[in-house]
């Protein structure tokens, strides 16, 4: 009598409707997870507005003046040697490096703004100014939320 040794496993068919199934899981999932990184980039762009809007309110408390767009945002980091010359410039600065916007940009400042008495704003996912996905302090509130 012929024994016959039975092999325990998946057939071919059973291992492609796992994957089958796998496939529409990540493909339901996967949108979610990208919406949310998206969100939080925004969000931190945001947020970092906010920081440097605060550094730009002590630069003129201690010395009566925003730094002008030609100063930059680097006059929060290190004292600036262009017109005007702030004259209470505390040792270290506002702050102690500028943050990248998410999109691995660099923010922007107006001085005096468009929108206000400055405008401090990231480019936005597309990396290009003047787009309606810019976020600046003058509609940071609608990111915030």
């Amino acid at each position: 009598m012929k024994q016959y040794n039975k092999q325990s496993g998946f057939t071919i068919l059973e291992i492609m409707v796992v994957l089958v199934i796998i496939g529409i899981l990540a493909g339901m999932i996967a949108p979610q997870l990208i919406g949310q990184s998206d969100e939080a980039k925004i969000k931190k762009a945001a947020t970092d507005i906010v920081t440097l809007e605060n550094a730009m309110d002590m630069y003129k408390l201690n010395n009566h003046k925003y730094p002008t767009t030609d100063q930059g945002l680097d006059a929060l980091v290190s004292a600036p040697d262009i017109e005007p010359l702030p004259k209470n410039y505390p040792e270290g600065g506002y702050i102690k490096r500028l943050p990248m916007d998410p999109w691995d940009n660099e923010y922007m400042l107006l001085s005096p703004g468009d929108n206000g008495n400055f405008d401090i704003y990231s480019m936005g996912p597309d990396g290009e100014a003047d787009t309606e996905d810019d976020i600046g302090n003058w509609n940071i509130d609608e990111f915030l939320q």
